[in-house]
């Protein structure tokens, strides 16, 4: 019997960067059928790939000084003899471990276009390497027991509007207070009556996406450090609209096929927007290539971009069965 080819696939310690890059497995699985798949990545964004396809092994690079962490890697990969390294990181390990091929970033990959079609091109495909969330039975399970018994109480189920209030990045942030007076604008408008509010994060995320719940009183729905990033999808999933800063879960929600709005500052909303058809971007400087603090975004800018994302996709509504 033949043996399976052997992939090391070195990925991201950024959710955000794991979730761009995450059209690679599958097209692992068109360039090498049936291969065993290695997955180094951080700890945070690991969950993501214990259910894709064809991933036999994570490896979690949880960072250490003098960068000891590449050097845990090399010892735990020297001695496969792979078929093919795909190392998105551009690090030198990818040269040190014996295989058949490499794929390595490095910065002359950067060219301008969106981080998805860097991704294609690097790896030789095709067809854009489209994003795409691995949920499985348990994530599924762990969303359902944080929102429904909270969608049993309040107001009762209504359709879900996902909210991420957070990125970790300087400057990526929308003031805490302005998500707030969203929800109160939201909730004002005929359009969203009986929606619920869903702020989505991790745990050190609870200051501020708290305006927002407050905001949102009987009609919120609290996810924020309610179980790590695949249950996070699983509860953006059962959303039909989500709006968030530029970060991780804006990236996981535009992967999962939700109407996605992407809040931006001074990042480069061209290179990092949410990929796909039915996502959106605002941003507090539309011109490409100049930027403003993200505190130049109004709410009422925002507001006007949630209707129209609202308009533009009605058949999101009220959002996939539970």
């Amino acid at each position: 019997m033949t043996p399976a080819p052997q992939v090391l696939f070195v990925t991201s310690n950024r959710i955000g960067d794991c979730v761009i890059s995450s059209g690679v497995i599958r097209e692992i699985g068109r360039q090498f059928p049936g291969a065993a798949i290695t997955v180094a990545c951080g700890r945070p964004p690991a969950p993501f790939f214990r259910a894709a396809p064809g991933v036999e092994r994570i490896i979690i690079l949880d960072k250490k000084p003098m960068s000891g962490h590449w050097f845990d890697l090399w010892r735990q990969v020297r001695n496969t003899r792979w078929d093919l390294v795909i190392d998105i990181r551009g690090s030198a390990l990818a040269w040190l471990v014996p295989t058949r091929r490499r794929v390595v970033y490095t910065r002359q990959w950067e060219t301008g276009v969106s981080k998805v079609e860097m991704v294609t091109r690097l790896t030789g495909a095709d067809a854009p390497l489209d994003p795409e969330i691995f949920l499985d039975d348990t994530a599924r399970r762990e969303a359902a027991a944080v929102i429904d018994p909270q969608l049993a109480a309040g107001t009762g189920p209504g359709p879900i509007i996902a909210l991420a209030p957070i990125a970790h990045q300087p400057g990526k942030s929308w003031p805490a207070d302005r998500w707030g007076q969203l929800v109160e604008r939201l909730k004002a408008d005929p359009r969203f009556d009986g929606w619920r509010f869903m702020p989505v994060g991790g745990p050190g995320d609870r200051p501020p996406a708290t305006p927002a719940l407050e905001a949102a009183g009987d009609r919120g729905i609290d996810c924020v450090g309610k179980g790590d990033i695949l249950c996070s999808a699983a509860a953006i999933d059962r959303a039909a609209l989500f709006v968030g800063n530029d970060s991780g879960l804006m990236h996981v929600a535009a992967a999962l096929g939700r109407p996605t709005l992407g809040l931006f500052g001074p990042t480069q909303w061209w290179l990092y927007g949410p990929w796909g058809p039915r996502t959106a971007t605002v941003a507090s400087n539309e011109t490409r290539g100049q930027f403003a603090p993200i505190e130049d975004l109004t709410v009422d800018r925002v507001f006007s971009a949630v209707v129209d994302l609202y308009e533009a996709w009605p058949e999101g509504r009220p959002g996939p069965t539970p």
